[in-house]
């Protein structure tokens, strides 16, 4: 600090914009910094900010932190544009920002996102629906970035334009600010024939090319859930047995919880099992459902 006073240098502070924020919750870090002064004028447009670090004097206008954050977007999304696969099923970098803000909330590992983009790419081309649960909940909370509890049942069904189990193709806009890997993984995808993945347990995905294989998947998560369950003490023989509960008393069924910040499976409940592609089913036992053209 004396040393940055005698050069007359201008002391630098750093804000962290991290990956898979929504433009409010950007807007909130950057409110809640006393570092910086002044308002922001409106909040940026979703997926419009780039997720980085961020140098500045105390001091700094936060309308125009605001500004070069868009600027750097705008920036890397041509960069990366430019460099994408011939063969990507997405019309423009708008679109490549909407694909890239659905990989960052699937997925946080590195050595996934290729496999999460080639998912996608691979069911765009075929027409199937993306079924991916984080745009369930921005359909539901929008900006506000988390849902707070499980997605339910009902919730899957539940037609918003961003719901991705109901609308055909990519949502009308991004669900989040995808960062620069998530960005370079929807402009260069892997070259797989992957169509579906779930997690696994330990953090990653299980990825399959088909139905069959999927449900294997599925299956063995259910197993490892199972393993991680805390084995309960048997209750003590009563006296006299008790009368079973009238029906109207017992639990009702509940749809399984899911993790936070995404629950990460692209797939209908094991409950409502889909058929096999033929060769680009949507959803469960519906006929192929086109993308708009």
């Amino acid at each position: 600090m004396i040393d940055t006073l005698v050069e007359g240098k201008v002391l630098q502070h750093h804000l962290t914009v991290p990956e898979g924020l929504t433009s409010e919750q950007v807007v909130q870090r950057l409110m809640d910094n006393d570092v910086l002064s002044g308002n922001i004028k409106e909040i940026p447009r979703e997926g419009s900010v780039l997720p980085d670090t961020y140098s500045f004097p105390r001091g700094s206008m936060r309308e125009q932190l605001i500004q070069h954050m868009q600027q750097e977007q705008r920036r890397l999304v041509q960069d990366i544009w430019n460099r994408r696969a011939p063969d990507l099923p997405v019309k423009s970098p708008e679109q490549l920002v909407v694909l890239a803000s659905l990989i960052e909330k699937e997925t946080g590992k590195p050595d996934e996102r290729t496999r999460v983009a080639a998912v996608f790419v691979n069911r765009l081309k075929l027409k199937m629906r993306l079924q991916s649960d984080p745009t369930i909940i921005y359909g539901l909370v929008g900006g506000k970035g988390t849902l707070g509890r499980p997605i339910l049942r009902s919730e899957i069904d539940q037609p918003t334009p961003y719901n991705t189990y109901v609308i055909d193709g990519l949502p009308p806009g991004p669900i989040a600010n995808p960062g620069r890997a998530s960005l370079e993984a929807a402009a260069s995808p892997a070259r797989t024939k992957e169509l579906y993945f779930v997690a696994d347990g330990t953090g990653g995905h299980a990825f399959a090319e088909n139905l069959d294989q999927h449900q294997k998947n599925v299956a063995r998560l259910r197993q490892t859930e199972q393993q991680k369950e805390p084995p309960q003490a048997a209750p003590s023989a009563p006296a006299v047995a008790p009368a079973p509960a009238p029906a109207a008393a017992r639990q009702p069924h509940q749809a399984p919880a899911r993790t936070a910040p995404a629950p990460i499976r692209i797939t209908p409940s094991p409950s409502r099992q889909p058929q096999e592609p033929k060769p680009a089913p949507s959803r469960t036992g519906e006929a192929p459902q086109p993308a708009p053209q």
